[in-house]
């Protein structure tokens, strides 16, 4: 399964773009990821790889715990799809047209977060995800 994370912006600032290359270079060798940076929604929706599940990171989304992300993603792993598409939005957040595309909407948090430091956190969260499934030390309860 492979892992794509499309999202609307370009990262500039020196330590997110370091707290994510961490993270994507921790994810790879359990799960392939790439990062695709869009201009806008209507990019976003033309990338989206064909057989993929699509989550969308929105405020309105569920919010599960580590544990029941992890539970999600291995759902992801059995259902024989392609790979995972998450797609996360600007400053506007989605529209109702890729939340509607959406086969999972996932909230990180109500308090409103940067685009920029939302695609940090939802990197370290699938890496604890997948660690959780690995049965690595990394989280702790």
């Amino acid at each position: 399964m492979r892992l794509v994370i499309l999202a609307i912006g370009k990262l500039r600032d020196p330590w997110v773009l370091a707290g994510c290359a961490e993270y994507e270079k921790r994810l790879r060798p359990r799960l392939p990821v790439e990062v695709i940076e869009v201009k806008d929604e209507a990019q976003l929706l033309r990338k989206l790889p064909p057989r993929f599940q699509v989550w969308g990171l929105d405020e309105r989304g569920q919010q599960p715990s580590s544990r029941e992300l992890s539970q999600r993603l291995q759902q992801v792993y059995l259902s024989g799809t392609s790979g995972l598409a998450l797609c996360i939005g600007g400053a506007d957040g989605h529209s109702s047209l890729l939340r509607e595309r959406a086969d999972y909407l996932l909230g990180l948090s109500k308090l409103t977060l940067p685009h920029r430091l939302a695609r940090l956190i939802v990197l370290e969260q699938l890496y604890r995800a997948q660690s959780i499934l690995d049965g690595s030390p990394y989280h702790r309860e």
